[in-house]
């Protein structure tokens, strides 16, 4: 009787290349502490505070109502991709067409989805620290390789267009920017964009740019690198409606690219998840149609709640912290506290700030950096007093 070898291992070597999101981590281990009824103070979050505005609900709503309820065309219809590229279009005088859209089951899968088509084994990507946490595991499950680009705390983090011509290699095949960063809040100024865009498209570089936070640009008018259409062919744009529009939830985001490469999207697409909900598409296309005056309130209460939660931690002794110019957190330096009371690094300080003190934060190892923890302020004023009032009196027992 010929007996079969049992295979040497169970699971394939692209999932050991990459680690538990630490956000969802966090949020999974405060989901356990509340079931154990802690009174938590929740800075983990990165999501609006605002209920999704009335009209967006109504839409998805109606099209429940009216049975639109069943498959769709996997980019999505038409009418969601073409609500995609004149809301771009109107904003930031791109110039897509919807065979140049898609939209996406949330902004992370268009982010994803772009990676694992453009990127091979031995790639190189390069990636400016702090990162959102996402960014080195998408590419890393490709089997690229992630070039840090490492920034300065000093320069409010700011990524130049210098730094990253010397980290272009023959074998870079993608640069990432997400402007404002999550989670240091920074900008890539609109001549340090324009620069970088140039850079990539004479080398035929990619450039993705992780929009999500576009909208919530606090130190002048949004900017996109989608408005320099002479480049289109090497830019990829990934949007979001979670942030612009509290729509987190829901699951709605978009890339808008190249045809070539919208089509692989959307070829990658059809093996995976298909299209996105079809209701969530008509909300999309009245949140990106309807009136904006929702999302310039929302960033009007975002800069004030920045600017509370900036003077509360201010208050801190040992708490330092660069002045976000855009998203919607702050990034202290928690490097005083390291090394006492048993602390060696950011992430044990998190864990204990969230077991002893109830507060939820984000350590800064999830995104690149040792000395940070991350804060998100989009919370009542009342939670933030409460909340820094807890972290003073935790971190002065560590003095």
């Amino acid at each position: 009787m010929t007996t079969v070898a049992a295979p040497s291992k169970v699971f394939a070597d692209r999932i050991g290349r990459i680690e538990v999101s630490a956000t969802m981590a966090v949020a999974a281990e405060a989901a356990k502490l509340r079931a154990q009824g802690a009174n938590l103070v929740d800075f983990g979050a990165g999501e609006p505070h605002f209920p999704t505005p009335r009209h967006i609900k109504d839409a998805a709503i109606a099209a429940i109502d009216a049975n639109f309820t069943r498959y769709t065309v996997v980019p999505g219809i038409p009418d969601v991709r073409k609500a995609i590229v004149e809301r771009h279009a109107c904003d930031f005088g791109s110039d897509y067409g919807i065979d140049e859209a898609i939209f996406t089951t949330g902004g992370k899968l268009a982010l994803f989805n772009t990676i694992q088509v453009l990127v091979d084994h031995g790639d190189e990507v390069i990636l400016p620290v702090p990162y959102w946490v996402s960014f080195k595991d998408i590419i890393q499950y490709a089997g690229g390789k992630v070039v840090f680009l490492e920034t300065k705390e000093a320069e409010n983090f700011r990524i130049t267009a210098d730094a990253i011509e010397k980290a272009i290699t023959p074998r870079t095949k993608a640069i990432i920017l997400n402007s404002p960063s999550n989670p240091a809040g920074s900008i890539v100024s609109a001549e340090d964009l324009e620069r970088i865009v140039h850079l990539a498209h004479d080398r035929g570089i990619f450039l993705l740019l992780d929009e999500c936070y576009v909208y919530l640009n606090y130190a002048g008018k949004p900017v996109s690198g989608g408005s320099f259409t002479w480049a289109k062919d090497h830019i990829v744009v990934l949007g979001s409606l979670s942030k612009t529009y509290s729509m987190t939830g829901w699951r709605a985001g978009f890339a808008l690219g190249p045809k070539p490469l919208v089509a692989n999207l959307s070829k990658l697409q059809s093996q995976s998840t298909s299209n996105a909900a079809s209701m969530v598409q008509k909300a999309a296309i009245a949140a990106l149609a309807g009136s904006q005056e929702c999302v310039a309130q929302f960033r009007a209460e975002f800069i004030e709640l920045r600017d509370y939660m900036l003077a509360k931690l201010a208050q801190i002794p040992g708490i330092t912290c660069t002045k976000p110019e855009g998203a919607f957190y702050v990034y202290p330096n928690i490097s005083a506290f390291l090394d006492k009371g048993g602390i060696r690094t950011a992430t044990e300080l998190a864990t204990r700030l969230l077991h002893e003190a109830h507060v939820v934060t984000v350590p800064g190892e999830a995104f690149g950096t040792g000395q940070h923890i991350r804060v998100s302020y989009p919370v009542t004023k009342q939670n933030i007093d409460e909340g820094t009032r807890r972290m003073a009196e935790f971190l002065a027992k560590l003095t």
